[in-house]
């Protein structure tokens, strides 16, 4: 991950002119700064971009459940500009799945992200991307995410279309 300063980004922004929406985006968002400032600073950069007149809102995107502490949904919440929208990539919610993916999140984990999202920001509109037919998941791993999603955990949207993509394995995916 390679983070440009906050003071840069803001430069940027400014220049943009009257943008309406800015939409936060990387492989990891939630990630921000840590390569530069030592420790995440999305928060800084929320409120950073949040005094600029030219920005009505600011949409996060691709924000990892692990990295989602109290601190990130407090700014979520209390920010006026950034809007009430998620987009949290969980793939699976099968715990031996997870761990196969390398996840560090456990099902538990997934529940109770959601379940603090909810309750802090009850408006809320998470979207999530899900991986079916990753190399060992069998049909009760699939169960497992069908039953752990929905409806226990609303999912807003997976993405415009509804669709939930299938893994498609490379000549180096393992079995």
């Amino acid at each position: 991950f390679i983070s440009e300063p906050i003071e840069s980004l803001v430069e940027e922004a400014k220049e943009l002119g009257d943008v309406g929406e800015l939409i936060l985006v990387a492989q990891d968002t939630t990630k921000y700064g840590k390569d530069i400032y030592g420790k995440p600073s999305l928060i800084r950069l929320i409120q950073a971009l949040s005094k600029l007149e030219n920005i009505s809102s600011i949409r996060l995107l691709y924000c990892y459940p692990e990295e989602i502490d109290d601190e990130l949904i407090a700014a979520i919440r209390d920010e006026e500009k950034v809007v009430s929208y998620l987009d949290l990539p969980i793939q699976h919610a099968s715990d031996p799945i997870l761990k196969r993916m390398g996840r560090r999140t456990s099902n538990e984990d997934l529940r109770n992200i959601i379940d603090k999202l909810r309750t802090e920001i009850p408006d809320i509109a998470l979207r999530t991307s899900l991986i079916t037919g990753f190399p060992g998941e069998n049909s009760n791993s699939f169960i497992d995410l069908i039953r752990s999603l929905f409806p226990e955990m609303p999912i807003s949207m997976v993405d415009s279309e509804g669709t939930v993509y299938n893994m498609n394995p490379s000549e180096k995916t393992t079995h």
